[in-house]
């Protein structure tokens, strides 16, 4: 059974345009400059493994028409990776059944903290997720559909945050910083996905030449660079970028 990787969104915390309009450096007239806030879907037959709940996860669902979350995993905690997390009270109506999330202890203190109405019920209304504590290595699926992960943990700044490694593919939307072991995990897997949100020095995100440097050491087949602000513009990174490097757009679907 094949398995497939979807970006369901490629921008930076702000997104592309923001909200004022502002488009920066990028072309307003190339479809692949309108970037959601960072999302993926992993999809194995009917197990569809949903990275990330972002602000735009409704818009995200509809335009890849997606009818299904079987769970979720979290990188880390910030607002752009976390507040579409209502979005997924349709697919708890149509199952009755919790979704399980898997993220970090202090991810799931801020989900549990700030949307409490979706671990307990509440005002009427029923739970619709189950906090589950991610493991080192764990597998999510039944039988044929079954899909395995490692999670690491990546340094974002002043906090963590967690990688996932599955199909001979990493996910990593926001980071600064991989140690050792994560460089030694990380080598000649198939596909890379990657932050890459400027070509200037960022306190929490590489930038473009820090990514061109760590690819000379795990040498991925391929690399997608996501996270992307809006001083990239999609056909200038383009020309930038080796043979085997692409930016992600909206809607990116790779079979792993």
């Amino acid at each position: 059974m094949k398995t497939f990787l979807t970006i369901l969104g490629c921008g930076s915390s702000m997104g592309i345009p923001r909200a004022d309009g502002f488009w920066g450096s990028c072309d307003k007239n190339n479809k692949k400059n309108y970037r959601t806030r960072c999302s993926a879907l992993i999809s194995r037959g009917n197990n569809n493994i949903l990275i990330d709940t972002s602000p735009d996860l409704r818009f995200q669902l509809l335009k890849n028409k997606i009818k299904s979350i079987s769970t979720v995993l979290y990188t880390h905690l910030h607002a752009d990776q976390t507040h579409g997390i209502n979005d997924l009270r349709v697919f708890f109506l149509n199952n009755k059944k919790k979704i399980d999330i898997y993220a970090d202890k202090k991810t799931l203190a801020y989900l549990k903290k700030s949307f409490s109405y979706s671990f307990k019920n509440s005002y009427g209304y029923p739970a619709i997720v189950k906090a589950n504590k991610l493991k080192n290595i764990f597998s999510l699926g039944f039988g044929n559909e079954l899909i395995k992960f490692e999670s690491i943990k990546v340094i974002h700044g002043k906090i963590n945050s967690i990688g996932y490694i599955f199909n001979n593919t990493a996910y990593i939307a926001d980071c600064n910083q991989l140690s050792r072991s994560n460089i030694e995990k990380l080598k000649n897997l198939k596909y890379f996905i990657i932050d890459c949100l400027q070509f200037k020095n960022h306190p929490s995100h590489f930038s473009f030449n820090e990514v061109l440097s760590i690819l000379k050491e795990i040498k991925p087949k391929q690399t997608i660079l996501t996270n992307l602000h809006s001083n990239l513009d999609y056909n200038i990174l383009l020309k930038k970028v080796p043979i085997n490097v692409k930016p992600a757009f909206d809607g990116l679907k790779i079979q792993l």
